[in-house]
């Protein structure tokens, strides 16, 4: 069965429709299997923050089908996610209290580019809301093997314009990032204030693409 989700068929703008813009407006080239990528990160996301998808026995969420071998990857990741947790009791605490796969929409958000203000509306789901605190994060699969590369990467796949973009969606001051990489299966971390050097790149890049989606779509 199909996820019944609607969330993508939504009018307002999400940070996906932006890194649509962008592959649109920059091509560039391709490394790795893309949708592969996309499908497991499907599959991870499923076991930890929504198992009731997840058909253990046929190896298959919302009725897409994978292997054995992605399934006990995804557990081992997952594994090690709890594993973790053990150790770091903010991690714990995500796991145990988190809203997950939580769905935000601004209607009429306000953006300012250069000296020209203008509104779009927008949404955002986020992989883990703490309500008591006012803010969340998000979970991601990676092929990074340490630390360093994991703060590469985010850079590179643009994880810091989507924590601004949620963040200011939800008018939040502190938003993370659990990272589980797909060689190792380590966990990597980042914390992000508004503010601070990857919440204001993660801005820059968000305001240009807002600025051109408004342009060209509204």
């Amino acid at each position: 069965m199909a996820n019944p989700d609607t969330y993508f068929q939504r009018s307002e703008v999400s940070n996906s429709d932006l890194t649509e813009l962008k592959n649109f407006l920059y091509p560039q080239m391709q490394f790795g299997d893309k949708e592969k990528a996309f499908k497991f990160g499907t599959l991870v996301d499923a076991i930890v923050t929504e198992p009731e998808r997840v058909d253990y026995f046929k190896f298959k969420v919302d009725g897409v089908q994978y292997t054995q071998e992605d399934f006990e990857l995804a557990e081992a990741m997952y594994s090690s996610l709890r594993a973790e947790a053990k150790k770091d009791p903010f991690l714990a605490n995500v796991l145990k209290f988190s809203d997950t796969q939580k769905f935000m929409v601004n209607k009429g958000q306000r953006f300012q580019y250069g000296n020209f203000e203008y509104a779009l509306d927008t949404r955002c789901k986020w992989d883990w809301w703490l309500s008591s605190l006012g803010f969340g994060g998000d979970l991601k699969t990676t092929a990074a093997e340490s630390q360093k590369q994991f703060d590469e990467a985010m850079d590179y796949f643009d994880w810091n314009r989507s924590r601004a973009w949620y963040m200011d969606i939800a008018g939040s001051n502190l938003d993370f990032i659990f990272a589980i990489s797909k060689k190792n299966c380590r966990v990597f971390k980042a914390h992000i204030r508004r503010g601070d050097d990857i919440y204001n790149r993660g801005k820059e890049k968000y305001e240009e693409l807002a600025f051109k989606w408004w342009q060209l779509m509204v």
